[in-house]
């Protein structure tokens, strides 16, 4: 399941279950899509409660970013452990992805990307 709330300037993406695999890769991706398609252009997917990804949930995180930047928006991403930090350093979507520490206040400008 992901939680969706709006934080000032964009939406926090929670996800509440502890492994971020094969099982609900398919659930996530089509959560982002839709959440894109309403409008929130720009979200933080929050990994605070997760301890495992799989590389298809990776997959669906890559296509979720290209799905919401085609709509002018954007992913970024918070709360990863040291595990899933060094992970995304590991496969180098540190490259790919902004990846927050802890939530921001506010985003300057109309992306998340820094200029």
């Amino acid at each position: 399941m992901v939680e969706v709330y709006k934080r000032n300037d964009y939406y926090v993406a929670k996800i509440k279950y502890p492994e971020a695999n094969l099982e609900s890769a398919a659930k996530f991706k089509e959560d982002i899509i839709s959440f894109a398609d309403k409008g929130y252009k720009f979200i933080i997917v929050d990994f605070s409660e997760v301890v495992y990804i799989d590389s298809t949930y990776l997959s669906a995180l890559v296509s979720t970013l290209k799905y919401t930047i085609s709509k002018d928006g954007d992913i970024a991403l918070t709360g990863l452990n040291k595990d899933l930090y060094n992970l995304f350093l590991m496969v180098r979507l540190d490259k790919v992805f902004l990846i927050y520490d802890e939530l921001p206040e506010s985003f300057s400008g109309s992306s998340l990307r820094k200029k």
